[in-house]
């Protein structure tokens, strides 16, 4: 049904320092999200280790409709929509795998794994004026545009639009760092995949990536756990276990959060710096270091592990954390479902035992029964289920709004300014669906 809600209308329920409540709440505003944000921005869709050969595909979801990114004969990686286009099945159901061609379970229609319509049973049922088989119609169609950088594959559903390069801008900064912080200059996405469902809109889990505040109230239990922990190993001079160390972090000082530096770019992209300790004496990090520096030099190398990038946000599905190799790509399901997938990264080259620490912190932190995650549920749950209430129409973003440096967007986590940046986009798209 034609929604009634424009994109002005929808742009009109944002101020600089609130949003109405229906931006989370309302179907019709969902589906406008749809058409003019993920559908016109550049979405993540993969790494390009996740189709390392020819036939290797992926397959995963952009604003709603399935595609699947393939590795071609010539090494490029394309993007298709994931539907057949005869009865309009979706032709490949396996989240990965290898194939030579693609196989329709309806009909048996085959295709090429770049789309092209190889094979149709019974073609000479087909013989009329109206029907081609060459025509790229009956096919499985390109998504319009794709671009690749540093091996993160992003698409575009629609042809017209700025480049990836100019999407990005200054949020290339940490992804290009997470290549340069491989000995061997590349990353692998590894094993399997953590995949939780969340009963809150998408928006709701993209405003909590840098809000430093809420850490020491939501993850209160396991913050008193792992300090107890801490304190008892001191006393037999054990040594305090690394996912330990990651949840105590959650219990830092407000002093301590206000040092934690918060940027935010055009498109609602963003970034914070701060949370991991210097390499020191570990023999680990000792190992890696020198392993970095004979690629880069020593100098160079000690400023890339230096820059110390938390978590970043390409606006509006990626969030990936530098600092502990974490993937997490974002699919809104519904105005108030959201899937997110958590993905570890690996250093190419690097010591296995770095890549165990990612590992270990994915188990501890982004696992859905992890000691940190089911908090976070609870936090989104109740903060989609209260905005249904007539309580009030508005969602504060106030929070240091006036005194954060406008010009470069720069603060801490104590700010919400890059959830002010976030509408910022949100409410540039709004307004250029209106003019479209």
């Amino acid at each position: 049904m034609q929604s009634v809600l424009s994109p002005r209308d929808a742009a009109n329920l944002v101020e600089p320092e609130r949003v109405h409540r229906r931006l989370y709440t309302d179907p019709e505003i969902f589906n406008l999200e749809m058409r003019h944000i993920f559908h016109k921005a550049w979405n993540f869709v993969g790494h390009e280790s996740q189709v390392r050969e020819p036939g290797d595909f992926f397959t995963t979801t952009i604003a709603g409709q399935p595609v699947v990114m393939v590795r071609q004969p010539d090494q490029s990686i394309q993007v298709l929509y994931n539907r057949c286009g005869h009865r309009g099945a979706i032709v490949v159901a396996e989240k990965s795998g290898k194939a030579r061609n693609f196989n329709c379970l309806y009909h048996g229609w085959v295709f090429g794994t770049d789309g092209t319509l190889l094979f149709v049973p019974l073609e000479e049922g087909y013989e009329c004026s109206s029907f081609d088989k060459c025509d790229p119609q009956y096919g499985m169609r390109k998504v319009p545009a794709v671009a690749n950088h540093q091996g993160f594959i992003f698409a575009r559903l629609t042809a017209d639009g700025m480049s990836l390069d100019e999407f990005l801008g200054d949020i290339r900064q940490p992804l290009d760092h997470l290549v340069d912080l491989s000995p061997e200059g590349s990353l692998t996405v590894t094993g399997g995949h953590f995949r939780t469902v969340y009963p809150c809109n998408w928006k709701i889990y993209l405003e909590n990536l840098h809000d430093g505040v809420h850490a020491r109230f939501v993850h209160q239990s396991s913050v008193y756990a792992s300090r107890k922990f801490a304190t008892e190993a001191e006393k037999t001079n054990s040594l305090v276990p690394f996912s330990v160390e990651i949840v105590k972090a959650n219990g830092q000082s407000y002093s301590a959060l206000d040092n934690l530096d918060v940027r935010a770019f055009p498109n609602g992209h963003s970034d914070m710096r701060g949370f991991r300790k210097p390499i020191g004496d570990d023999p680990v990090f000792v190992r890696y270091a020198e392993q970095l520096a004979a690629r880069h030099g020593a100098e160079q190398a000690q400023e890339i592990l230096g820059r110390n990038w938390h978590n970043m946000c390409v606006y509006p599905n990626l969030s990936i954390h530098p600092g502990f190799l974490q993937l997490r790509v974002l699919t809104p399901l519904a105005v108030d479902q959201t899937m997110v997938e958590i993905w570890n990264l690996k250093l190419d080259g690097a010591p296995e035992e770095l890549h165990h620490r990612t590992i270990t912190y994915a188990n501890t932190v982004h696992s859905p029964s992890s000691i940190i995650k089911p908090d976070d549920l609870e936090a989104y749950k109740r903060v989609q289920r209260g905005l249904v209430s007539e309580g009030s129409d508005w969602v504060s973003n106030h929070r240091r709004y006036g005194t954060d440096n406008q010009e470069d967007q720069a603060d801490s986590a104590l700010s919400e300014h890059f959830i002010r940046n976030q509408y910022k986009a949100w409410t540039g798209y709004m307004r250029q669906g209106s003019e479209g």
